[in-house]
């Protein structure tokens, strides 16, 4: 879904993208393939960021792969996109190591995005979006009011309906008892949320809009 939507954006020439919690590099190398010059990929465990660069040299792109926390690792900088699948499924705060820390975010499934949401419009160029692809059940309107504090435009612009992945569906008897999931309930809506900041020019937006 998400390369998906990458793939319909605009860019600009000599575009710059971010990927954040790459996981295999997918996004990073869609990036690059789509026409970024220079393409960000960000991950706290070392064998997602040797995944990503093998796949991007399989690929026939540039990706810049570094380890670190979400934005510490490119402090200072902007780009004209920024994409994320981030950890959200509601559970246990995300550990330091192993596989479930790309999964794990926190009692409300939001550790990670609520942290992305606020950082990211100070690493917007002007025009610039960022892309984040979640479940409905760790707050769509969450996200969206996050993104529009920040001064950026946001909208859901993709939605697909479908059974709760299997992450989900192994802890729906907690997931019901903390009301993320209403009794009975087995599908789930993932969307993907774009929020894109002010071009030049134009008046940023109220943070209280």
């Amino acid at each position: 879904m998400l390369v998906d939507a990458l793939r319909d954006q605009t860019l600009p020439p000599r575009a710059s993208a971010l990927d954040l919690c790459t996981g295999s590099g997918v996004l990073a190398v869609s990036a690059g393939l789509r026409g970024a010059r220079e393409v960000t990929a960000v991950d706290l465990s070392r064998r997602a960021l040797w995944a990503t660069r093998l796949n991007a040299r399989l690929n026939g792109v540039r990706v810049r792969a570094v380890r670190g926390d979400l934005f510490a690792p490119v402090a200072g900088r902007r780009f004209d996109a920024i994409v994320s699948n981030p950890p959200y499924v509601p559970g246990i705060d995300p550990p330091d190591r192993g596989l479930a820390r790309a999964w794990e975010a926190g009692d409300d499934g939001r550790a990670l995005l609520d942290r992305i949401c606020a950082e990211a419009p100070d690493h917007l160029r002007p025009g610039g979006f960022v892309l984040l692809v979640h479940s409905e059940l760790v707050g769509i309107d969450a996200t969206l009011g996050a993104l529009r504090a920040g001064g950026l435009e946001a909208d859901v612009i993709v939605r697909r309906r479908g059974r709760l992945g299997p992450l989900m569906s192994a802890r729906v008897q907690s997931l019901e008892q903390r009301g993320i999931l209403h009794p009975g309930q087995r599908e789930e809506d993932v969307v993907v949320i774009r929020g894109r900041a002010p071009a030049l020019g134009r008046r940023p937006l109220s943070k209280a809009a």
